[in-house]
Formats: structure tokens, sequence, C-alpha cells
């Protein structure tokens, strides 16, 4: 069984930073992508920012320039620095897998991000 876990996220105004953590319990070399998803109230899922196990990264245009998708291979983690956050970017924030096979996503659990003054 696969665990992502979360952590990071909490109460920030507009303007300020915060870094995502996202710890896999194997090497994120056995799936071929990770992500970071989000999900504000009343809204769908929606992608935020990938990495491919080739180095491949892709943002949504609504962060694109503002947030920032890492990974540190050693520590299993994959991070996501969010710089010049808005109101908008509330949210909870889920970490993604994405394996070769078999053809299905394992998920975190999700660390609440909100952004108010």
């Amino acid at each position: 069984q696969v665990q992502l876990v979360e952590s990071g996220g909490g109460l920030v105004q507009p303007g300020g930073s915060l870094r995502l953590s996202c710890v896999a319990s194997r090497s994120i070399f056995s799936f071929r992508a990770m992500g970071w998803y989000r999900q504000a109230p009343g809204k769908q899922r929606e992608l935020v920012a990938t990495i491919s196990s080739g180095g491949g990264i892709n943002y949504a245009d609504s962060v694109k320039g503002r947030f920032t998708i890492s990974s540190d291979n050693a520590k299993n983690t994959v991070y996501l620095q969010m710089n010049r956050l808005k109101p908008e970017d509330t949210a909870v924030y889920y970490c993604k897998a994405v394996p070769g096979w078999p053809p299905s996503d394992y998920w975190g659990q999700g660390t609440q991000v909100t952004v108010s003054s």
C-alpha cells in the first residue's frame, strides 16, 4: 500500500508564502509522475502542478510564476513552494502519485491552506 502524507498548510496573509511537503512511503522513482491538486469548497478538484520522473514540470495557468514544484528523491518528498499567495488559493491541497501501472492514482489526505487577512 502506498501512503502519501502532506504537511505545511496553514493560515497566511495575502502575499505571503507557504511550502507544502508530500512524503511518499516508497521511492518516488517508482511513479511516472507526482502532482499537487487543490479543491476549494463547492468547486471541483483541479490540477496545480505536476513533475514527471523525467523531470518535466507542468503548472496550472492560475499559479504559473508564483508556485514551484520540486522533489528530493533521497527523502521521497515532493514540495510545492507557494509565493505571493492570493485569497483564491484557499483550498485543501492534495498530493497525487501516478504509477506507470496499474492506471490508478494514489492520493494523500490533504492539507488546508487558507489565505486571508
